[in-house]
């Protein structure tokens, strides 16, 4: 690696031109969340749940809409797309191996706030990385009775 391969996280971040912000992410991530278990999603119910306002929302859903990852019909009903659907998955699957990775590194039951933090750094590589080591970590553990 030379000495001008090295960016800030911005420079990374508008080297990796990616076509969905991390906050697009999020939005669509907790959209399919919330569809995985009713077919859609209103905007107060979708605003509750990532503590923001509904103007957020709505503002946030035209911008996944105008790029086809989902639907926003009158009265605030929200639904993913195809295309949201197939890359809603993939973030739902890479919360839960690092929210899960983070449990099993920590003996703890819930790593929520590291997971939202770091989940967009990761690429799909590592997250799949991360799911492979869990059982040897769990081993490890249960070997040694926990941590002291």
């Amino acid at each position: 690696m030379g000495e001008n391969d090295y960016y800030t996280l911005k420079g990374y971040e508008k080297k990796e031109h990616n076509e969905l912000s991390y906050a697009m992410e999020d939005y669509l991530e907790m959209i399919c969340r919330a569809c995985c278990s009713n077919k859609y999603v209103r905007v107060n119910d979708l605003a509750e749940r990532l503590n923001v306002r509904p103007s957020s929302v709505s503002k946030m859903v035209n911008r996944l809409k105008d790029a086809e990852y989902v639907d926003f019909e009158p009265y605030g009903i929200i639904k993913p797309t195809v295309k949201g659907w197939g890359v809603g998955r993939y973030f739902l699957y890479r919360h839960n191996v690092i929210n899960e990775f983070f449990q099993v590194v920590n003996e703890t039951e819930d790593e929520l706030e590291i997971a939202e933090k770091i989940e967009h750094y990761l690429d799909r590589r590592t997250v799949l990385n991360m799911q492979k080591l869990i059982p040897a970590i769990q081993e490890i553990n249960n070997s040694e009775g926990g941590t002291p």
